[in-house]
């Protein structure tokens, strides 16, 4: 063996290559720190990230206010395609072409879960849309007639819905899978002008208002005892209903899905691992001010795609607070 060859075989650690080891060993530690950070730090910053939410309108308010509820350490960015409402008499290829555009609006965000709070968009451009953006939790909407049917004990349930949403897929599966085999009966009711008198701010004196206290008047005659709010625009008029009928003594259960959609958003956020954390301080400014019945909702930016002068006063009227208006175009 010559001489180099014994001196690679027997290399003695001199205090500068120590040095060197502890400097590389030091290297890889910060290094993987850093790693660390920067995966805490991008992990961070998807929690942080805004829950979208799309509507025709002012309807999906409604989901809102249950996200609120459920889920006060969330931010809110709200979509409402102002110029093109109300989407329940739009065809299908128009409906999807606009939701779509929605959705791309929300995704440019950078929205971490998306909820269409529009029945009528969900009936005919949910699958699409998950289906441009695999990556995304996309939450869609159903009317809830599986618990109405489950509850009823005349057997005749009625869903108060538009065109769209009626004819739609996703409402018309639960009929045949769930309404059919217990032998319930689904009466599908739509009104025209039902969202533009949300829209309007729900004046009580008009022809909409009657119409409407008159099919409750019908569906009790017909053996009617759950009501389905098919829309996300009717649960805003839910006190109107129930003020009616326990006016007219009617035997009828009014039904709607908020909750069960913020149950599913809170379900995703957990099983995705992109929930947003209240610090200890908000968590107790958060129970306290719920124990003191105090309304604190999280914040939510509210977009709208044309422009109304009496909008920013029915969001208000609507939310109970000011809500930060912007106009999208």
């Amino acid at each position: 063996m010559n001489i180099a060859a014994a001196n690679l075989l027997n290399v003695v650690e001199t205090p500068s290559t120590a040095v060197e080891k502890q400097d590389f060993k030091q290297a890889v530690i910060h290094s993987a720190e850093n790693t660390t950070s920067v995966s805490q730090t991008m992990a961070n910053k998807e929690r942080n990230a805004p829950i979208g939410l799309f509507d025709s309108g002012v309807g999906g308010l409604s989901v809102y206010l249950h996200l609120a509820q459920q889920l006060p350490a969330e931010r809110y960015v709200y979509y409402a395609d102002t110029l093109h409402v109300p989407y329940g008499n739009r065809d299908s290829k128009d409906i999807e072409a606009l939701t779509l555009t929605a959705v791309e609006w929300l995704y440019q965000q950078g929205c971490k879960l998306i909820v269409i709070a529009c029945n009528s968009a969900s009936a005919y451009a949910l699958e699409t849309a998950r289906r441009c953006y695999p990556q995304l939790p996309i939450v869609g909407l159903v009317p809830a007639l599986k618990p109405a049917v489950l509850a009823s004990k005349s057997n005749h349930v009625a869903v108060l819905a538009t065109k769209a949403t009626l004819n739609g897929t996703l409402l018309n599966e639960v009929i045949t899978a769930i309404a059919s085999p217990n032998r319930t009966l689904v009466t599908k009711y739509f009104d025209p002008e039902l969202v533009p008198w949300v829209e309007a701010g729900m004046p009580e004196e008009c022809e909409t208002a009657q119409r409407l206290r008159q099919q409750l008047q019908i569906f009790a005659q017909n053996g009617v005892d759950q009501l389905v709010l098919g829309c996300t625009h009717y649960p805003f008029f839910k006190a109107f209903l129930l003020d009616e009928i326990a006016q007219q003594q009617l035997s009828i259960q009014v039904v709607d899905s908020g909750q069960a959609i913020a149950e599913r958003v809170k379900q995703l956020l957990v099983a995705n691992q992109i929930s947003a954390l209240l610090n200890d301080g908000a968590q107790d400014d958060h129970k306290e001010s719920r124990d003191m019945g105090i309304i604190n909702r999280p914040p939510l930016t509210f977009y709208a795609t044309k422009y109304d002068e009496k909008l920013a006063i029915l969001i208000q009227r609507l939310l109970g607070k000011e809500t930060h208006l912007q106009y999208y175009a």
